[in-house]
């Protein structure tokens, strides 16, 4: 076989990538969505150990009769129709902070979110251990999301955000080697993200309070990790959204197919 023939028979995406990839996209929309009934029984955000609705919260969803507002410290932005005070499907009006609509499950039960949010936690830290063992062993770190030393240089960073801002450069990327922009999102949800997550849910745990209590400590107590929980999760949600983006840029159809195959995207036609 010709070098080009063996370069283009090689898969865009390895099993356990693709694999790890369709596990993690079904746990983390389960897990945000009964995250956010678990949130609803207190929606409020605390930094410290304890936090109670005397205390100030840097970060309240709230409702009065008419209303519903989202507080960021000082800062109030009203969110009726959507946070704190909206419709149901029944056309009754509910105060809860987040719609059932995006809860698991729809009508709000602390219990059944809880089992959801424990029961996909557990797949989702395991299978995400399993990923990383074997990206270890099949080299898809050192291989794809390795940065070299030349890619750490402010002007090659600056190409490729100059390429993100290219629509066209986007539509032709589909199949290539990932940029420094690329390596460093993998890297920061990979190894930093998604650990966060992991480890700030333990410390919640109040068995594992009670057992390792320096996982709480290192988080400054277990209401800063409720709170760096969900920071970590707006900037996963946030990560979803530009992905997305560049995938339907750079051709749904065609990423997807590779995604789900392993096949390198053909070149789009001009």
């Amino acid at each position: 076989m010709t070098e080009k023939a063996i370069i283009s028979a090689q898969p865009r995406h390895r099993f356990v990538t693709r694999l790890w990839h369709w596990i993690n996209a079904m746990c983390l929309i389960v897990l945000l969505m009964s995250g956010l009934t678990i949130f609803n029984a207190h929606p409020r955000l605390y930094w410290g150990e304890s936090g109670a609705n005397s205390d100030y919260a840097w970060m309240a969803v709230g409702s009065s009769e008419t209303m519903g507002y989202l507080r960021l410290n000082e800062m109030r932005i009203e969110t009726t129709g959507f946070l704190g005070n909206w419709r149901d499907s029944a056309g009754q009006t509910q105060k809860r902070a987040f719609p059932g609509w995006a809860t698991i499950p729809s009508a709000y039960s602390l219990a059944d979110g809880r089992r959801w949010h424990f029961f996909f936690a557990w797949i989702f830290s395991i299978g995400l251990a399993l990923f990383m063992v074997a990206s270890l062993w099949n080299r898809h770190f050192q291989r794809d999301i390795h940065m070299r030393r030349d890619e750490w240089r402010p002007s090659h960073l600056w190409r490729s955000i100059r390429h993100h801002l290219d629509l066209r450069a986007i539509r032709h990327s589909a199949g290539a080697d990932y940029n420094s922009i690329q390596k460093l999102s993998y890297i920061g949800v990979t190894f930093i993200l998604l650990p966060l997550m992991i480890f700030s849910g333990l410390a919640m745990s109040p068995a594992m309070d009670a057992n390792w209590p320096l996982l709480t400590d290192i988080f400054g107590g277990r209401q800063s990790a409720r709170s760096l929980h969900f920071v970590a999760a707006f900037l996963l949600v946030l990560f979803f959204l530009v992905h997305m983006v560049m995938v339907l840029l750079s051709g749904p159809f065609r990423q997807t197919k590779a995604m789900i195959l392993g096949v390198k995207p053909k070149e789009p036609r001009e």
